[in-house]
């Protein structure tokens, strides 16, 4: 149970992300709409420059496919390129250390996981990337996933908007995106996190003498841009191995509780931006209480009184309370830092952690969790149409069969890309290949694997193994469930959008779905939904463990 202060603490940082959420999203929606803003005598010259130079016409709108697949090449491009940068690391300059190439298949994975923001980690970074790495490739991504992932919510958005003509232009949004919202943001965000003692430098490791008379080294390099793309992004993938428990990457508690702010920050945005760019703003209310709504309920689950014999879920630096907090934060917007080690977390903390997860909604990654939020609000409205007899529409667009199989389709795309693996894992004993795997209890061992997968499929990237799934069959399974997760429901999406598009609208509304009782049932239809979809499986993971230890500590 948390104590006063605490809550306290919460309430402020979710009331700061909502708050700075409201505020930026006229920015960010006029930003996506095209509209001018306060960079175009800055900026608007060196777009113009980079339209001419790949060959576009800003003018030019696309339909879903060619938004879609536009989308899709550069980020397989992208990923061409930091596998490049990978491999031959060992060859590049700003390597101090001398650390050779990756292997292809760690390679393979880290490329993937990154290019489509989950930023799943097979590997320790102060001990496998050289600084060209870390910028080259993994900030790289970092930055291109996360645009990637706002464009495509945006044409999402224009497909659903009364007098769309198309899904707008992705090459035109990409750069608009990261121009004008992605690096401002996390310039500003860097300069905090250096202020606040996090390192920023190309110099080498540096070895110095203790008190003791003992020597240490201290692993520095470029911390403070990648943490601040890390986090705004909600991409997760940290400099180190230990990620945000580290301290040169999180040094003291202001900077954990501004992490965590971070996180929530533009995910937030876009749920208010959401309204703007449709042009009601109303229509931000049942996606807001129901993420929000959905996040509380995470929290006060992971913060149920833990005993001492199920987990304590410390990190010693800042306790259980800002473990168990930043779990549930970084799952709920599919971030996937930790600044805790994920084993030590009570289970029920891992329950929550489970169900950001599996809904991707609470508010969801960066512009995909809007976008699964409208596959929510689509499905709703079809259900409670069947009920009441009324005829199914969500802003003014009536909902037909297609559609709702198109939902449907992309629903459970996340169901088949995580049981599927998880069962292979253990048919062919890939799991037995893991480093102390057989020595756990089964309850703890099938929540480390069924959690592997999760986090993959939700472009989290969170996970219990890290390096310790450093494995051939971790690596290529984990990169084709992240690739699947992240660009077929987004096709999916776009293509229930694009069919949007020129649908003829009706002007009275048969059913309000800017209401608070439809944001009720919107949230009890995201609750039978997504949850007990996996039920099932987390009774026997993350509950079972809960319990066993009770018992344990009862008896």
């Amino acid at each position: 149970m948390i104590d006063a202060l605490q809550a306290f603490v919460v309430v402020a940082v979710l009331g700061a992300a909502l708050g700075s959420g409201w505020a930026l999203a006229p920015y960010v929606a006029r930003v996506l709409a095209g509209s001018p803003t306060f960079l175009d005598r800055l900026l608007g010259p060196l777009e113009k420059r980079t339209y001419r130079l790949i060959g576009t016409d800003p003018s030019s709108g696309m339909g879903w496919k060619q938004y879609f697949f536009a989308a899709l090449l550069l980020n397989v491009a992208q990923m061409a390129i930091a596998f490049l940068v990978l491999v031959g690391q060992g060859a590049l300059p700003l390597n101090p250390q001398g650390f050779p190439g990756m292997n292809w298949e760690l390679a393979f994975n880290t490329v993937v996981s990154f290019a489509s923001n989950t930023n799943l980690q097979h590997y320790a970074g102060e001990s496998t990337l050289s600084y060209f790495s870390q910028m080259g490739a993994i900030q790289f991504l970092q930055f291109t996933s996360a645009a990637t992932g706002v464009c495509v919510m945006a044409a999402m958005v224009r497909g659903f908007k009364r007098g769309s003509a198309n899904m707008g232009n992705f090459y035109v949004d990409f750069v608009r995106v990261v121009s004008r919202i992605l690096l401002p943001l996390c310039l500003v965000a860097a300069v905090v996190m250096v202020a606040l003692g996090v390192p920023q430098t190309l110099g080498g490791y540096i070895t110095v003498k203790t008190v003791e008379g003992a020597t240490q080294r201290l692993l520095v390099g470029p911390v403070a841009s990648l943490v601040s793309i890390m986090q705004i992004g909600t991409n997760g993938g940290g400099y180190f191995g230990a990620n945000s428990a580290y301290p040169f990457q999180n040094p003291t508690p202001i900077t954990d509780i501004l992490q965590i702010y971070l996180m929530l920050l533009l995910p937030t945005t876009l749920v208010f931006a959401f309204g703007e760019l449709v042009g009601k703003k109303r229509e931000t209310l049942p996606i807001l209480i129901a993420s929000y709504g959905l996040l509380a309920i995470d929290l006060m689950i992971a913060f149920i009184p833990s005993m001492a014999a199920v987990g304590p879920g410390i990190e010693a630096r800042f306790g259980a309370f800002f473990s168990t907090f930043w779990t549930v934060v970084t799952t709920a917007v599919t971030t996937g830092s930790v600044n805790s080690s994920l084993a030590g977390n009570n289970p029920l903390a891992i329950l929550s952690a489970f169900m950001g997860m599996v809904i991707q909604a609470t508010p969801g990654g960066e512009g995909v969790g809007i976008m699964y939020m409208i596959m929510y609000i689509v499905i709703t409205v079809f259900v409670v149409g069947l009920m009441t007899g009324r005829t199914p529409e969500y802003l003014g667009a009536k909902i037909n069969a297609r559609d709702v199989k198109l939902v449907m389709v992309a629903f459970l795309i996340h169901p088949v890309i995580i049981l599927v693996p998880t069962v292979l894992a253990y048919a062919t004993k890939a799991v037995n290949a893991i480093p102390g795997f057989s020595s756990l209890p089964t309850s703890v061992g099938f929540t480390q694997i069924l959690y592997e997968f999760t986090s993959s499929a939700a472009n989290n990237g969170s996970d219990f193994l890290g390096a310790a799934a450093n494995t051939p069959f971790f690596n290529v399974a984990t990169a084709v469930v992240i690739f699947v997760g992240r660009f077929a429901p987004i096709m999916v999406l776009l293509a229930l959008s694009g069919s949007m598009i020129g649908r003829r609208r009706s002007e009275s509304q048969t059913l309000r779905t800017d209401s608070g009782s439809f944001s009720l049932v919107l949230t009890g239809s995201i609750v039978l939904l997504a949850v007990l979809t996996f039920l099932p499986f987390l009774m026997l993971g993350p509950i079972l463990t809960y319990f066993q230890g009770l018992v344990n500590f009862l008896g």
